[in-house]
């Protein structure tokens, strides 16, 4: 014989912390909910009025440097941790939580161009203009040490070249590093000399990235407006691509490794699949000056830009345009960017000295949620998402406050983009039929290809 008894605890019918306050439950019965979509429309818009008004992205600087910061690289074994190089010689690790210098790296005789940290986070390797490239251990105890003084590290190998260096990458998994000048140099740490050398032309290459997921695959890009591919198990390289402008850096996506987008002079940055490059599979604008660092999210999801018009934008991967811009009155032209390891932040380092640490996203609330806020700033984004398209919401969660210059910029683009579009139309429509072809922009700032 079976026996059912009705059996409730206090805690499904009470709110927490609270013994007095019942739970409200509702019926979510279109019929019994005629005012449902009024209603939820009006919660949206309060949500998209809220976002702005606790929209603080500016969290701190981190002040050391007496020259501009010419290049960044993340630990990624250490949350919390940055390297720092400048244009005088001086490179830093920072502690992010505490904001201060706890080690310093002293040697380079010239301008710091290049910094990257091996997988495991004990090595580091740093290039500048005075021809070397110096490897480094990191102590750790030193990062997790909570004294105030700084510390001084004494490099573990000197690696000499014949020209100057512009850029530095670690493989992902393994020994190898690459450094870009004259030519692309594959080296070991246990070597003295390149065990390998790739030139294609004879400019000089000015970045160099390995792909985040086949360890022997790397692009890099030069100032003859070109991007290269090359496998470390051939000796040459495989492909080139010549744009109309020079691209300055170049970010593979690490959620994606077969996609890399590259920023570059004309205030793009261009999205490219490796496996097809006579087109670029998206156009990010917005920039209104050269862009001259980029860097991914670690989720794959975003990407974070530096560009000379003194600004840090913020873009989906397959976004046109960005969903943030960030600046201050003082920052000046921004020459490097990296986001966290956690992605939660995103770190700019620009020619007026400073660090900044800003939230990748502006109005997220730091610190220790409680169950119930949790839901409330859930719920907020999904009725966001739910009337994203309806023009009220949308001009609220579009609208930026630009400074006068930019916002300038901005607009002088705009009218001599729709004077191009304009003009290229009636050149077609008093043509001969298809006697003109127009291309649209993915393809148009490439010249050719190369294999």
């Amino acid at each position: 014989m079976k026996v059912k008894v009705i059996s409730r605890s206090t805690e499904d019918f009470t709110r927490e912390r609270s013994q007095d306050l019942q739970r409200v439950f509702h019926n979510f019965d279109p019929s019994l909910r005629t005012q449902e979509k009024s209603i939820e429309y009006v919660r949206a818009l309060n949500a998209a009025k809220l976002e702005k008004i606790f929209a603080r992205p500016f969290i701190g600087a981190l002040d050391g440097h007496i020259d501009a910061v010419s290049c960044m690289a993340k630990n990624p074994n250490y949350l919390k941790g940055i390297f720092s190089g400048s244009m005088d010689g001086d490179i830093r690790l920072w502690d992010m939580a505490s904001r201060r210098t706890v080690c310093q790296f002293p040697g380079h005789q010239g301008a710091v161009r290049g910094l990257t940290a091996s997988t495991d986070g004990h090595i580091l390797i740093s290039c500048g203009t005075d021809c070397t490239a110096r490897l480094w251990n990191v102590p750790v105890a030193t990062i997790m040490d909570s004294d105030n003084s700084k510390r001084s590290a004494e490099p573990q190998a000197v690696y000499v070249g014949k020209n100057a260096f512009w850029g530095v990458d670690h493989q992902w998994d393994g020994e190898l590093f690459a450094t870009a000048g004259a030519q692309v140099d594959i080296w070991n740490h246990n070597r003295s000399q390149p065990v390998n050398t790739f030139q294609w032309g004879t400019d000089t290459v000015i970045s160099v990235r390995f792909n985040p997921g086949e360890p022997n695959l790397l692009a890099s890009s030069g100032s003859d407006r070109s991007i290269t591919l090359y496998d470390l198990r051939v000796s040459t390289p495989a492909r080139k691509l010549i744009m109309r402008t020079r691209t300055n850096s170049i970010a593979w996506n690490p959620m994606e490794p077969m996609n890399f987008t590259a920023a570059n002079e004309d205030c793009n940055s261009y999205s490219y699949d490796a496996r097809k490059l006579d087109e670029a599979k998206c156009v990010h604008k917005d920039h209104v000056s050269a862009v001259m660092d980029i860097d991914f999210s670690p989720t794959g999801r975003e990407f974070v830009t530096g560009s000379y018009d003194r600004t840090v934008r913020i873009f989906p991967y397959n976004g046109g345009h960005s969903r943030e811009i960030y600046h201050t009155k003082r920052m000046q032209r921004v020459f490097c960017v990296k986001y966290s390891c956690d992605a939660t932040y995103v770190i700019s380092g620009s020619d007026d000295t400073n660090l900044r640490i800003w939230k990748a996203k502006a109005s997220e609330q730091l610190g220790v949620l409680l169950p119930r806020e949790r839901k409330r700033h859930d719920y907020h984004e999904a009725v966001k998402n739910r009337y994203k398209h309806l023009p009220e919401v949308k001009r609220i969660v579009r609208h930026r406050h630009l400074p006068r210059p930019i916002y300038k910029a901005a607009e002088l683009r705009r009218t001599i983009t729709d004077a191009e579009r304009v003009k290229g139309e009636r050149r077609k429509a008093h043509s001969a039929p298809g006697s003109i072809v127009s291309e649209p922009l993915r393809k148009r700032r490439i010249i050719k290809e190369e294999e």
